[in-house]
Formats: structure tokens, C-alpha cells, sequence
């Protein structure tokens, strides 16, 4: 399977996923959950990432609130929902190996969320290439 990144400068974008203004990404999965995780531009900006906080399984979040806190060498910065719904599964890999965030970024997941209402949310989400263009603006 070929993997497409688009590129903005030095920041890589996946194509096939969805973008949050606040720099999260939404990879929908064939069960109807979505992963979650932070795009390539949030990881450069935050630096080495040391610890992630991940939430509890099971808890409910609303979309624009805070999902967990990801903290590097210079920085704490909250991610947050891009769904409501509730947290079904948490990338425990990311406890003991948070610089995984570093190396791939739309490889290491944070947490799947089983959406409320997907089709509602996905139409406030940005696609590859309206996020390569957000990302332009910045």
C-alpha cells in the first residue's frame, strides 16, 4: 500500500485522513472508530516529546475538549477531541515510548474514540489538502 504525503515546507501531511485546526489528525477505521493523533507540524513545534498523558478507557469526550497533554523539552500542549464520543482504546505503547509521536507521527496514535455521530463531525474537519493550505497560512 502506498502511503501519500503532501508537503508544506518541512511538515508532512497524509492524505486519506481528516485535520483539526489545532493540529490533531482522524484516521477513520472500517469498525466506525477513529484514531486519533497529532500531525507532523505539532510534533516539530513541541520539540522531543517525553511523556504522554493518556486518558482513561471507557471516559466520554466532547469534540474541542481537552482529550490528553503531551509534554515535551519545551513545552506542555493539551490535545484535543475532534469527535464526541468515547474513548475505546488508548495507544499504551506511547507510556513507555512517547518519542514514537517523533519518528511517525501518523503512525503512533494516542487514542480511538467511538464517535457519537461521525458524518456530523467529519464535516467540521479539514482534508488533506485544505490543512496543507491552513498550514500555508500560518
Amino acid at each position: 500500500m502506498v502511503i501519500l504525503m503532501m508537503e508544506v515546507g518541512e511538515y508532512k501531511v497524509k492524505e486519506g485522513l481528516y485535520y483539526t485546526k489545532s493540529h490533531e489528525w482522524v484516521e477513520v477505521l472500517n469498525d466506525g472508530n477513529v484514531r486519533v493523533g497529532i500531525t507532523d507540524y505539532a510534533q516539530k513545534e513541541l520539540g522531543d516529546i517525553a511523556y504522554v498523558e493518556l486518558p482513561e478507557i471507557g471516559t466520554d469526550v466532547e469534540k474541542e475538549s481537552v482529550l490528553c497533554e503531551v509534554e515535551s523539552v519545551k513545552a506542555v500542549s493539551e490535545v484535543y477531541s475532534p469527535v464526541d464520543g468515547k474513548i475505546v482504546e488508548v495507544n499504551e505503547e506511547l507510556e513507555n515510548s512517547p518519542e514514537l509521536i517523533n519518528e511517525d507521527p501518523y503512525g503512533a496514535w494516542i487514542v480511538k474514540i467511538k464517535p457519537n455521530n461521525l458524518e456530523e463531525d467529519l464535516k467540521e474537519l479539514m482534508d488533506a489538502k485544505a490543512y496543507v493550505e491552513y498550514l500555508k497560512n500560518l
